[in-house]
């Protein structure tokens, strides 16, 4: 948890201590929690490779199939972020349906990245992963208000490195890294210009390179022809 976090859940747990009744609101608390877990653990038998779903806040989430401007800009950023991550050992990453676990919540992000001190420990047959080092999230009808509202906040609290938001039909990336402090700061927003990874160290692109094809596959031979 990032040091913001703590100060809220201190405040909040004092508020809640000056209350009479605390103990029947914890209590209550308790009760809801206890009935999460049973649901998500349900969840996590149910689920299966043919869905994209996710346990947020108690709920869960099925996932309708995505626009073709979506796709393609996954599939594009996937396909550089790979093929570089490939020659230059650095990892491991995650496409579609990597199940993210978190504290409370599970996701499954556009793509993801771990660094080699996290991927190294990763067993065959896993389907549950942690907080990874970049998280991508493209943006959808469906999915803007997660990806820009609860799945910030908790990707922030579990100091994922990188969270950039992409939004296909505009072909704008936003690209938020953590500040001293522990949260995020929006470090870029454009559509034009480069985009250069902290978490994948090396990786620059051209922005314009996940949302052209051109550009895309010259982009993609760069990285191919470079020495690693």
């Amino acid at each position: 948890m990032v040091k913001d976090d703590r100060s809220y859940t201190k405040q909040l747990v004092d508020n809640i201590m000056e209350l009479p009744n605390a103990a029947i609101i914890l209590n209550e608390v308790s009760i809801k929690l206890d009935e999460e877990r049973k649901k998500r653990a349900k969840f996590y038998n149910d689920i299966t490779e043919q869905e994209k779903a996710e346990f947020i806040n108690g709920e869960i989430i099925i996932h309708s199939p995505v626009k073709m401007e979506h796709n393609d800009a996954t599939g594009s950023l996937y396909k550089l972020i790979s093929v570089f991550n490939d020659k230059n050992k650095l990892g491991y990453v995650g496409y579609k349906k990597i199940m993210i676990s978190l504290t409370r919540n599970d996701y499954e992000p556009d793509i993801c990245f771990f660094d080699k001190s996290k991927s190294v420990k990763f067993k065959k047959g896993q389907s549950l992963f942690p907080a990874p080092d970049l998280i991508v999230e493209v943006l959808s009808k469906s999915t803007t208000k997660n990806d820009r509202g609860i799945k910030f906040k908790d990707y922030q609290a579990h100091q994922v490195l990188e969270y950039w938001i992409i939004d296909p039909l505009k072909s704008m990336v936003e690209q938020y890294r953590l500040n001293t402090k522990g949260t995020y700061k929006l470090i870029l927003k454009a559509r034009k210009g480069t985009l250069e990874s902290k978490a994948i160290i090396g990786f620059i692109i051209p922005i314009e390179s996940i949302f052209d094809e051109n550009i895309n596959l010259e982009t993609l031979e760069k990285i191919l022809n470079t020495s690693a």
